[in-house]
């Protein structure tokens, strides 16, 4: 309740000041402000974007530009003017500023690194450079870099000489002569040594580093593994080239958890702001698997198709084919997503397939006999209500599903699992082998698994 009057009294408090429109006040209004609330206030005031960010320190409108969403960075660059857009652009941290860069159209690029000073417009094409989704778009190149033989009261000497421009100073980096890579030394460490005692009598040579062209989601179970804040990134040679910190990591995981998630759908994934999508892009996004997944399901009829003089021979086994593809949808659906998911966090790697087919036999074999069960007893109990509903050889009926649903369980399970660890095999991205992708492969055999059941327990009766 009281952040809400908070919030309430702050818009109230920027449009009274707006309204007197004094640049001063309004400078030193928002320049007092927490970042997160003046970025609240962007959101919440339409048509005044750009104005917030042009009378914010150039220093602190940077810090605010960086966690808007990029459709609002779009349109606040659009309408600053070219001198604001210049200040605003070489104050973004590099690694901000080419994740927002790498966004827009190639001509908007090459019109804003115009705007670049020498050295900026150097390190931003540099990082545009590196393969999309690499560790070297994300990098910046301000750290902090001492050598061996440095003392400890020359490190903190190189500290306060280059500490302030750069990204941290939590973690300290000791590099050769040759600029190759030799350790990361914790802040800490440092602090607690004498100022006459040596920087390589701190090395233990344990430091983790990223290749610049590793993937951003490797980098990402890198920190988590290793419980980084930084880590430093070097090319092909060990050579130092930049870091990456762990803010960046949050925005990486971020956008791969809502690109995972579309893809799960099965939708391709959005680069922007659902509300901000085109309506007619959002259903270029949508069709291409709709149709996808529909002509899967053309098979399903096809199934059906093939099996029709069993159906008008048996018409009860009709009543059963939605019960049978959807429970092995779901449990196929069940199985890549928890599969995926032990991907994304490295619980499990390719190599560890056969662990995962071993476990997931028992578990399908497992869950197929409880359904089976529940699916036998059903048509038991049901006949028993209803005498004349499933005929005089509903035990038969009874087996058919009980067993089908064993082996459509067990199945759905095998290919959820399966099909992640393939994809990744192959290259490709294990969140398209989810839910819709594999419900519809498992409908297809499913159909084949129920009626093969059921022709082995009806045959010559019904059938």
């Amino acid at each position: 309740m009281n952040l809400e009057l908070e919030t309430i009294s702050l818009q109230e408090k920027f449009e009274e000041i707006i309204n007197q429109q004094n640049p001063l006040e309004i400078n030193e209004f928002l320049n007092e402000q927490n970042i997160s609330d003046v970025a609240d206030l962007v959101y919440n005031n339409p048509g005044f974007e750009d104005r917030i960010i042009a009378n914010m320190s150039i220093h602190r409108a940077s810090k605010v530009f960086k966690i808007l969403d990029l459709s609002t960075q779009k349109l606040i660059i659009k309408e600053l003017p070219p001198n604001k857009t210049a200040e605003l652009l070489n104050e973004l941290p590099a690694d901000d500023r080419t994740d927002f860069l790498e966004e827009l159209p190639n001509a908007a690029i090459r019109d804003l690194i115009k705007l670049l000073n020498p050295e900026e417009r150097k390190i931003t094409l540099s990082l545009l450079g590196y393969p999309e989704d690499s560790v070297g778009r994300l990098m910046t190149p301000d750290y902090v870099y001492v050598y061996a033989h440095n003392t400890i009261a020359e490190v903190f000497e190189t500290i306060r000489k280059h500490g302030r421009n750069s990204e941290t100073i939590d973690v300290i980096y000791v590099i050769d002569e040759h600029g190759e890579l030799l350790d990361d030394i914790r802040i800490k460490d440092i602090i607690l040594s004498t100022p006459d005692k040596k920087v390589e009598e701190l090395m233990d040579e344990r430091g983790v580093a990223l290749n610049v062209n590793d993937d951003q989601e490797h980098a990402a179970v890198v920190f988590k593994m290793n419980n980084r804040v930084a880590l430093p990134v070097t090319d092909d040679n060990n050579k130092l080239l930049g870091i990456v910190t762990i803010d960046d990591m949050l925005w990486v995981a971020n956008e791969e958890f809502s690109e995972d998630m579309q893809k799960m759908g099965g939708t391709e994934a959005l680069n922007e702001p659902y509300l901000d999508t085109p309506l007619f892009k959002l259903l270029q996004k949508r069709v291409v698997w709709l149709i996808v997944l529909f002509l899967g399901e053309l098979l399903t009829a096809s199934v059906m198709g093939h099996f029709e003089g069993e159906i008008s021979k048996a018409i009860v086994l009709a009543l059963f084919v939605p019960l049978i593809i959807s429970s092995g949808g779901n449990s196929g659906s069940q199985a890549s997503t928890l599969i995926i998911q032990a991907m994304a966090v490295g619980d499990i790697t390719i190599a560890d397939w056969y662990r995962v087919l071993k476990r997931e036999i028992i578990s399908g074999i497992l869950l197929g006999t409880i359904l089976g069960i529940i699916g036998f007893f059903r048509v038991i109990v049901w006949h028993q209500i209803i005498p004349n509903v499933y005929g005089e050889h509903y035990f038969l009926i009874a087996l058919a599903v009980g067993f089908s649903l064993i082996g459509v369980v067990l199945w759905g399970t095998l290919s959820g699992s399966m099909l992640p660890l393939l994809l990744k095999r192959l290259g490709a991205d294990p969140a398209v082998s989810s839910a819709p992708f594999v419900a519809t492969l498992v409908d297809v055999t499913g159909l084949l698994i129920y009626f093969s059941m059921a022709y082995f327990f009806l045959q010559g009766i019904l059938l």
